[in-house]
């Protein structure tokens, strides 16, 4: 039977990630390691971690001995993976007990594929929404396309596919580099559009508790510069066009996904001068 690693990176999350832990190891696919990467937590998360540690031999847990962000730690725990496929959790989602048998499916059904998504349930402020994704793109030959159509699913709705909690070959996860930048996992997820193609399940297969960050206050969890969440999406198109520039693309695939790009960048755009002019709108009620 395959194995499956599982990364659950987590910063003082003891009073919460043992149902998270639960969840996973309640999976029917059986042959799987749960790696757990503490942060240096300062609550009692080392003291839970041994103990379910204890209770199953398919626990790993690495307590990191100073905080390394929270990106590092979610590296750490992809670089401790021994499985042939690779699946992030956080400290407070859980997975549907059929979540990694059903992903599996698809990639044996699929050599092509480097990443099966799924939809998820999210939960903010006590209500809970998914959506369904129905469409083809990111199953396709065609790199740019697929580019395309990921840019395109990160300026609609959070709730359609997080891809970075789907299930990934570990080989092409661990080829994608993860560096210290807001919205890096936006930038990871179409890396990983331009490494082949995915699969998608049109059921429910984990649930998370979504808690959205502006990006200033992004680039402050990340110890970065204010001014580097200030100026988030043209930092974002930069280096999704340095990264077209060295994906090998035909002249073809290379203008479509560069027009994916700019579209990206003037939805951006529309959405902040929406807010700033709702803003104004606000101000001018205000009694003088």
């Amino acid at each position: 039977m395959t194995l499956v690693s599982i990364g659950l990176p987590t910063y003082n999350g003891g009073g919460h990630l043992e149902k998270t832990v639960l969840s996973v190891l309640a999976q029917d696919h059986r042959n799987l390691e749960l790696i757990i990467s503490d942060n240096a937590s300062t609550d009692d998360t080392e003291e839970v971690c041994r103990d379910l540690a204890a209770s199953d031999s398919r626990i790993v847990y690495r307590r990191q001995p100073e905080n390394i962000g929270p990106i590092g730690n979610f590296t750490t725990a992809l670089a401790l993976a021994k499985g042939e496929f690779f699946r992030w959790v956080g400290d407070d989602d859980t997975l549907e007990p059929h979540c990694i048998s059903r992903s599996l499916a698809e990639f044996a059904a699929d050599e092509r594929l480097v990443l099966v998504t799924a939809q998820t349930a999210y939960t903010a402020g006590g209500v809970t929404e998914t959506g369904a994704y129905e469409g083809t793109a990111l199953n396709s030959d065609d790199p740019a396309e697929r580019f395309a159509e990921m840019l395109r699913l990160l300026t609609e709705s959070y709730v359609l596919m997080d891809p970075l909690y789907g299930v990934h070959r570990t080989e092409v996860a661990r080829a994608v580099p993860r560096p210290v930048l807001v919205r890096e996992d936006e930038i990871a997820a179409a890396r990983h559009a331009l490494a082949g193609p995915w699969a998608h399940v049109p059921e429910v297969l984990s649930h998370r508790t979504w808690a959205g960050a502006n990006p200033v206050k992004m680039s402050g969890k990340l110890s970065l510069p204010a001014w580097r969440g200030y100026f988030a999406t043209l930092i974002q198109v930069r280096v999704l066009l340095a990264i077209l520039d060295e994906a090998g693309l035909t002249p073809d695939q290379r203008r479509r996904a560069r027009t994916a790009v700019l579209k990206l960048y003037l939805a951006r755009q529309r959405r902040l001068a929406a807010r700033g002019g709702r803003k104004i709108a606000r101000l001018a009620r205000l009694p003088h």
